[in-house]
């Protein structure tokens, strides 16, 4: 019998200590909150896509790294494409979303709630004016649309990257 209670005392220990060791405090929310805004109204950040939602099909989790990358002269897409395209390109390799722009327009407003970012890039040297949307979140969770005149939306959902930052 005091084995058993001595068991259950112990195990109910160790998870009270493993679940109060994975909170952040007010402090370090606080941090990653202001690094985040910081990172997009730069801007210089990092979004790591983990899911996509293509129009009319199911949500695909992403096994590869897919990224877009956002500094003040560039914007670097690395994202793959799921859904039904109008044009397709005469190079196969081409597909999924890639590209390399240098003349874009970037906007950021806060979103209706607090701690939200509504950012906006329109590219103008891809070939084509493709328009992305990205409502980032104060916890570092965001959720990317990519418009492109050639395809069907496409949704990505995944998180802006903060070194330092847990």
């Amino acid at each position: 019998m005091k084995k058993n209670l001595l068991f259950v005392f112990c195990l109910m220990a160790g998870a009270l200590l493993v679940s109060c060791g994975s909170t952040q405090t007010a402090a370090e929310k606080a941090e990653k909150m202001l690094k985040i805004k910081e990172k997009v109204e730069t801007p210089d950040f990092t979004f790591n896509a983990t899911d996509a939602s293509p129009m009319r099909f199911r949500s695909i989790h992403l096994t590869s790294s897919y990224d877009l990358k956002v500094s003040k002269d560039t914007v670097q897409a690395y994202l793959p494409y799921f859904g039904r395209a109008y044009v397709a390109p005469m190079d196969p390799s081409e597909g999924g979303i890639k590209f390399t722009s240098t003349d874009f327009e970037y906007s950021v407003v806060e979103g209706k709630r607090r701690g939200t970012w509504k950012v906006t890039i329109k590219t103008h040297d891809t070939g084509r004016g493709m328009s992305l949307y990205l409502d980032v979140w104060d916890n570092g969770s965001a959720q990317l649309v990519v418009s492109d005149p050639d395809r069907q939306n496409i949704s990505f959902h995944g998180d802006i990257a903060v070194p330092g930052v847990k």
